[in-house]
């Protein structure tokens, strides 16, 4: 059975909320989409609320799928959703920083490799 990574493309005024990872340490000072692993008897849209208010405080609607899955290692995708804040103010809880990027933004940070791949779809979100 796979399992599913649910990804956050929050989209608000200033553009895309990505955030800079702190560990591990193969991975900190790399950039991704908010998100995380869906929970046993959890839907993947309940897992990018819960993810959201965990990692950044704050709450969301989810919209519909972001570009296609993107396959981590055997049995586990990535799937990304778009949202947008309903409440509160992003902050770093479990990572670095916080960045509101437009689309020429988006390749000027470096991204983690899954979330590389998404960088076509996440454009088109952007004006």
């Amino acid at each position: 059975m796979t399992s599913v990574v649910v990804g956050t493309a929050i989209i608000g005024p200033q553009g895309l909320l990505a955030q800079e990872r702190a560990f591990p340490p193969e991975q900190a000072g790399m950039w991704e989409v908010p998100g995380g692993r869906v929970e046993p008897g959890e839907t993947e849209q309940e897992a990018v609320r819960r993810e959201c208010q965990e990692e950044l405080g704050i709450t969301v609607t989810v919209g519909p799928r972001v570009g296609p899955d993107i396959p981590l290692r055997e049995n586990l995708v990535l799937r990304v959703y778009a949202a947008q804040v309903l409440s509160g103010t992003p902050e770093p809880r479990e990572h670095r920083t916080l960045r509101w990027l437009t689309a020429t933004d988006l390749p000027t940070v470096n991204w983690l490799p899954a979330d590389r791949a998404l960088l076509p779809a996440l454009r088109a979100l952007l004006p």
